[in-house]
């Protein structure tokens, strides 16, 4: 048991830290805030850090500024990132493939997605989806297996680059499926924006991605839904089986996103911006923009964010080195 003098001490250090901390917190935002997208304009990721970063200003009186920085896998965006001031000003929208791909995927990554970051919230959930271009003569899962089966190396699928969360959830799904790793042929993009154009107007033939981009041009008729790749239906899309409905138990994939900051962010905050990120996520209105575009909201803990990304993690590292998956 502490004495009393001793005691009287610790109190009188500790007080003024435990002031200053709240007067961080209380203070914080005095400026605009940048929330750093790591991909191209197009895809879920600028759908989502746009829509939640208009409420986070809202909420906080201070502007938050997108900034979309593409480039090697998202690493440019992530090293810029990390060498940030940890002060809060400076936020990037995580994903699954710069923290649970590209840790397995680079022999020396130029980034330590544990160490140089601190997970904020962990924002929302974004089904894979298979989409075809309507001259693919396949309606269902069964139905492009056997196609691919007959005609291997013939069908081209596109995704938002090399080790990108659609790259991984196509190499997933041939290993599931019993699919040769060569039986289609990647077509790598920088973003989701370049390849979608391209889908659409017959160049690539398949797609596996988020729902988010694709829906708007499925209910158009310009792309065929032919499977979804989380283990319930969508519901913009209640007709269409899953990959595990199809006869591949358990079989599930999903791009994720979620709110990091540099590791070092003081804890007053840290717990600002989650719980705001939080209270964003809870709003009808924004629940019902995700869920409209084919996206979870979900929300958590700093903690329960970094114990998700480490399952993640050793998840999909283990599709990268069964595909041999290398960088560009």
């Amino acid at each position: 048991m502490l004495n009393r003098p001793l005691a009287l001490t610790l109190s009188t250090i500790l007080m003024p830290l435990i002031l200053f901390s709240n007067a961080i917190a209380q203070d914080y935002p005095t400026k605009a805030i940048t929330l750093v997208v790591p991909f191209a304009p197009g895809g879920s990721s600028d759908f989502i850090s746009r829509l939640v970063g208009q409420k986070l200003s809202e909420n906080l009186k201070q502007p938050v500024v997108v900034e979309n920085k593409p480039g090697g896998a998202g690493v440019i965006a992530m090293q810029a990132v990390a060498r940030a001031a940890p002060d809060g000003y400076t936020l990037i929208l995580g994903h699954i493939g710069t923290l649970a791909v590209n840790p397995s995927m680079f022999d020396k990554l130029a980034y330590d997605p544990v160490k140089e970051f601190q997970p904020v919230s962990l924002l929302a959930l974004v089904p894979s989806v298979i989409a075809a271009h309507p001259n693919l003569p396949v309606k269902n899962i069964q139905e492009l297996i056997a196609l691919v089966k007959s005609k291997p190396g013939t069908i081209n699928y596109g995704t938002a680059g090399n080790g990108s969360a659609g790259h991984l959830a196509m190499e997933y799904f041939k290993q599931a499926v019993g699919l040769n790793l060569d039986s289609m042929t990647h077509i790598p993009y920088r973003g989701t924006g370049p390849m979608l154009t391209d889908l659409l107007a017959g160049q690539t033939q398949l797609t596996f991605t988020g729902a988010t981009p694709v829906m708007p041009h499925i209910k158009a008729g310009k792309l065929r839904l032919i499977g979804i790749g989380s283990v319930k239906r969508l519901d913009a899309a209640p007709e269409v089986t899953t990959v595990a409905e199809a006869g591949f138990p358990g079989f599930e994939t999903a791009q994720w996103y979620g709110i990091l900051a540099p590791a070092g962010i003081p804890a007053p905050v840290l717990q600002k911006l989650s719980k705001e990120f939080n209270t964003i996520l809870a709003q009808p209105e924004v629940v019902a923009r995700l869920r409209a575009d084919g996206a979870d909201p979900v929300g958590s803990t700093p903690q329960e964010f970094a114990t998700f990304i480490a399952k993640e993690a050793e998840r999909w590292g283990k599709v990268v080195k069964t595909a041999g998956i290398k960088p560009d």
